[in-house]
């Protein structure tokens, strides 16, 4: 007799969970899964290209109904759960009760909105899904239409980009004193706003919002900064980071810090139930990148079939391209007592690499432009080599390393301590 399984949210990971039920446990679950959104499981990461025209929401979708039809699955899409009783093993929909066996919360996370004056104005938006890309999308159609975007880290850029791409006008608006500031120093930083900037974007670093001020209809008409500039728009997107939604999971006793927290078998603290995706915390650890979760969703699928397995929490890099520039960072690349960087720049070619080297290890890499070798930077990272043998080639990539670098002009290559 299969046995009775409800999951709670049809994001990236749980998409991959369902993968691995089908294809190793055929028929071992009677699987429910229910989604606030009204769709089922689409790559979220591909909304970007979705938001500049360069791709339909149907190229994104990875499951759609033929599949979950096809594998018995049970959809209660557009529908929230209002409560779970671990005692009666009920998940309680606004459409009525559901009994499980085994229950998945993978709940993803929620977009942090800065309590500014005005946030609930309509017109105010985060960038999060599909109706958030849609609205973007419809503000194109106006003439002359404005938008602003709060933060300037990948999510923020990705969203003025994408509107920057159907003719909207777009400034950003970023606290820190560079753009991506947790994924690029600020050399880096700025080789990017210079891109963006060249892309009719407008970017403004070092700003902070004081007020979102409402227009005679009562839609937001401009973000009024802390010096008392005044930015024009029809549209503000927020991006300033999301935190894993919890609410669901606290309400029912399961125990929670920043996230739903989890053992290295993806259990939570109440017999019967398990977390996945964004909304967990593993090892003090909350994971916003698609690497992790997927690996999350491999050890679950074993979990939930009582197989052996822990996730372990692995050092990844991140490779990104934002409006066709290409970055790439891994490690900790922050300036340091006893660390030295070696850094190569050649603005003419708009590559910038920072490698930062402490001991005979290299800790930390910043790339923008060239991206080619980071997959091999991450790997010296990762597995602590000792690079000491390298150190003098090191900063032109693994092609070098059996002969002597020629550092080409107009490039720039200096090292610091």
């Amino acid at each position: 007799m299969s046995e009775r399984l409800v999951i709670i949210g049809a994001g990236m990971a749980t998409g991959r969970l369902l993968d691995h039920l089908i294809a190793e446990a055929p028929g071992a679950f009677d699987i429910t899964l229910f989604n606030a959104e009204p769709r089922g499981t689409y790559n979220r990461l591909m909304l970007s290209p979705v938001l500049s025209g360069e791709l339909s929401f149907d190229e994104i979708v990875t499951h759609d109904e033929a599949w979950y039809r096809r594998h018995g699955i049970t959809c209660r899409f557009g529908e929230w759960v209002q409560a779970i009783d671990p005692a009666r093993q009920v998940v309680i929909g606004e459409r009525g009760e559901v009994v499980y066996d085994k229950l998945v919360v993978a709940t993803g996370s929620t977009p942090f909105i800065i309590p500014l004056p005005g946030h609930d104005l309509p017109g105010v938006i985060a960038y999060r899904d599909l109706e958030d890309t849609e609205e973007m999308i419809t503000l194109a159609e106006r003439p002359d239409a404005r938008a602003v975007v709060i933060g300037g880290g990948l999510l923020g850029l990705e969203a003025a980009a994408g509107m920057a791409a159907r003719g909207t006008r777009v400034t950003v608006v970023h606290l820190a004193d560079h753009l991506m500031e947790r994924q690029l120093d600020g050399p880096a930083g700025r080789l990017l706003q210079e891109a963006l900037e060249a892309r009719g974007i407008e970017v403004l670093c070092g700003a902070q919002s004081r007020e979102i001020l409402a227009g005679d209809d009562g839609r937001v008409r401009a973000l009024q900064l802390a010096d008392g500039t005044e930015l024009p728009c029809d549209l503000l997107v927020m991006a300033v980071g999301i935190r894993p939604s919890v609410s669901l999971a606290s309400e029912t006793g399961i125990e929670t810090g920043r996230g739903v927290i989890v053992d290295d078998r993806l259990k939570t603290s109440v017999p019967g139930i398990f977390a996945l995706g964004e909304c967990v915390e593993h090892d003090g650890a909350l994971f916003g990148l698609v690497a992790p979760l997927f690996d999350q969703a491999k050890v679950l699928a074993k979990t939930l079939r009582g197989e052996a397995a822990s996730f372990v929490n692995k050092e990844v890099s991140t490779k990104l391209k934002v409006t066709g520039c290409d970055l790439f960072s891994a490690g900790d690349f922050r300036d340091g007592e006893g660390r030295d960087s070696i850094v190569y720049s050649d603005p003419t070619s708009a590559i910038y690499k920072r490698l930062v080297i402490e001991g005979e290890r290299l800790v930390g890499a910043v790339i923008y432009g060239d991206t080619n070798d980071g997959g091999w930077f991450f790997n010296l990272i990762r597995d602590g080599a000792d690079i000491s043998a390298l150190r003098d080639s090191l900063i032109f990539g693994p092609a070098f390393q059996d002969a002597t670098p020629v550092t080409p002009a107009p490039a720039l290559m200096e090292v610091t301590a």
